[in-house]
C-alpha cells in the first residue's frame, strides 16, 4: 500500500490542497509564516507542472481576530458580518504571497446550492477548469457571508471533498494541525499512535475520529474521516498531514510517509453518482422492506413503490431522497418521481395499480437506478 501511495503522488496531476484554521491562524491573527510557506510550496507543486486547487479556512477565525472580538459570535448576522471581514484580509495575503512567485490567484466562495444544482454544479466546474488553464490558482471558501444552515455545507473538509470530486482531481491532502488519525486522541492519551494507512473506512474508523474541534475550526477529526470516504468511493485518495511541518507538500509528493494516508476503493463510483451521493442534501427518506434493499444493492435495481412501507417528510417529484432499510441504515440516496404525497398513496402497491391510485403514471419507479447511489458502508 506504501508503493501505491507513491504512486499516487507521483501520478497526481490535479491536487486539491485544504488548509485548516487552525494552521492558518495564530493568538494575534493569520499565520503568515504559514502563508508563506505553503503558497510557496504550491508554487513549487506548479512549477513541476502539477495543477493545484486550494480549499481554504481562515475567514472567520481571520475576522475574529481582525474585529478584536474574544470568540466566534454565536448570532448568525455577527458570524456572517465576521467572515466578510477575514475573507477580505485572507484573500489579501494569499495574493500578495502568491504574486512573489509570480502566480495569480482566484476568489471563489460557494454554498452547498452551487454544488446541489447541476446546472450551477457544472458552471462552477467550467470556471475552476478555465482558471486552471489560465494557470491561475483557485482558492475556495464557503461563502460565510450568505450562507444559512439550509445552504451550508458544513465545514471545509466537505467542501474540499465536493471539489475533488467536483475537478477530477487525482489526490485530496488535508493539512491540519495534527499529524493524522491516531488509535485515540494524542490530545487526551500519550500512548495514541498515528495510523499510517486506512485500507478502508469503517464504523471502527469513525470511532477512532474525535469530533471535537479545534478553537477557531468548525470540523474535527470525524469531519476529515467523512472526506476520505466521500472522495475514497470515488477512486480518490485522501492524506491528513500536519501542516505546519517544514516543507510538508515537497516531502509528500518526494515519496516521504506523513500523515495518515486514505486509500481508494478500486471500484469507484461514476461521475454523476458521486454527485448523487455526496452533493445533494436529502429533502427526506422512505423506508423499504428487505426484499427491495437486496433488489437494489445486490441485483441493481430500481426502487418500486411495491418495497416501500414508510415516507418520512414532504418533498416535490425529482427531490434529492434518502432510502432506509427497516433497521434505520441509509442505503443511499436518489432522485424521486413522484412526491411524498402520492408515494404514501402507492407504497406497497405494484407498478400496474399505480394509475387507478393516482390517476396517472408517468413512471413505474419511484427512483430510478439511473438515478440513485449506493452509500452503504461496511458495519465492520
Amino acid at each position: 500500500m506504501m508503493n501505491d501511495r507513491k504512486v499516487f503522488f507521483d501520478q497526481a496531476k490535479r491536487v486539491v490542497v485544504k488548509l485548516g484554521s487552525n494552521v492558518l491562524t495564530q493568538d494575534h491573527g493569520l499565520n503568515l509564516k504559514a502563508i508563506r510557506s505553503v503558497t510557496r510550496q504550491i508554487c513549487r507543486l506548479i512549477d513541476e507542472g502539477r495543477q493545484i486547487v486550494l480549499v481554504s479556512s481562515g475567514a472567520m477565525a481571520s475576522g475574529v481576530k481582525k474585529i478584536g472580538l474574544p470568540r466566534r459570535p454565536d448570532e448568525l448576522p455577527q458570524r456572517q458580518a465576521v467572515a466578510a471581514v477575514g475573507q477580505a484580509g485572507l484573500i489579501r495575503e494569499y495574493e500578495k504571497n502568491f504574486e512573489r512567485h509570480h502566480k495569480k490567484v482566484a476568489q471563489i466562495l460557494l454554498t452547498s446550492e452551487d454544488l446541489s444544482n447541476r446546472i450551477r454544479y457544472l458552471n462552477a466546474r467550467n470556471t475552476l477548469n478555465t482558471l486552471l488553464a489560465w494557470q491561475v490558482v483557485p482558492i475556495i471558501n464557503e461563502n460565510d457571508t450568505v450562507s444559512i444552515e439550509e445552504i451550508k455545507l458544513g465545514d471545509n473538509d466537505n467542501l474540499a471533498a465536493m471539489i475533488t470530486l467536483l475537478m477530477d482531481a487525482d489526490l485530496l491532502i488535508n493539512l491540519t494541525d495534527i499529524d493524522g488519525l491516531y488509535t485515540k486522541d494524542p490530545r487526551t492519551y500519550a500512548e495514541a499512535e498515528l495510523i499510517a494507512v486506512v485500507p478502508a473506512i469503517t464504523r471502527n474508523t469513525e470511532k477512532l475520529a474525535s469530533d471535537i474541534p479545534g478553537a477557531l475550526g468548525t470540523g474535527g477529526m470525524l469531519s476529515k474521516i467523512k472526506a476520505a470516504r466521500k472522495v475514497n468511493a470515488a477512486g480518490v485518495p485522501m492524506i491528513i498531514a500536519k501542516g505546519d511541518k517544514p516543507n510538508i507538500l515537497i516531502k509528500l509528493f518526494s515519496g516521504q510517509a506523513h500523515g495518515t494516508y486514505f486509500v481508494p476503493k478500486t471500484a469507484k463510483l461514476a461521475r454523476r453518482k458521486c454527485w448523487l451521493a455526496f452533493s445533494l442534501k436529502p429533502k427526506g427518506a422512505v423506508k423499504i422492506d428487505e426484499g427491495a434493499a437486496v433488489a437494489i444493492l445486490k441485483k441493481g435495481k430500481s426502487l418500486l413503490p411495491s418495497g416501500i412501507v414508510a415516507v418520512e417528510e414532504d418533498f416535490g417529484v425529482g427531490a434529492p431522497v434518502e432510502f432506509k432499510n427497516q433497521r434505520n441504515e441509509i442505503l443511499g440516496i436518489g432522485l424521486v418521481n413522484y412526491s411524498a404525497a402520492d408515494i404514501r398513496k402507492i407504497m406497497g402497491l405494484k407498478t400496474k395499480q399505480i394509475n387507478a391510485v393516482l390517476g396517472y403514471k408517468p413512471y413505474d419507479e419511484v427512483i430510478h437506478r439511473d438515478n440513485l447511489a449506493i452509500t452503504l458502508e461496511s458495519s465492520v
